[in-house]
């Protein structure tokens, strides 16, 4: 299945939920938000949400710093 990650196209099978898509793409999970169709998905629903054709993820990465 197609989707948009941080604007651009990845395929990625069929039938996973957020958590599974960003370990498939091999992504950091540790200090990041993302969103899905423009809403903020918390980290506790990501085994909850799930990612159809077509959908568009944000993925932004905190860093620290001073």
């Amino acid at each position: 299945m197609n989707l948009i990650l941080n604007g651009e196209s990845r395929e990625v099978p069929s039938g996973l939920n957020l958590d599974e898509v960003l370990r498939h793409l091999s992504l950091p999970t540790q200090r990041i938000a993302v969103e899905v169709n423009r809403m903020v998905v918390r980290r506790s629903e990501w085994i909850n949400t799930e990612i159809n054709e077509k959908d568009q993820i944000e993925i932004v990465h905190f860093v620290g710093g001073g």
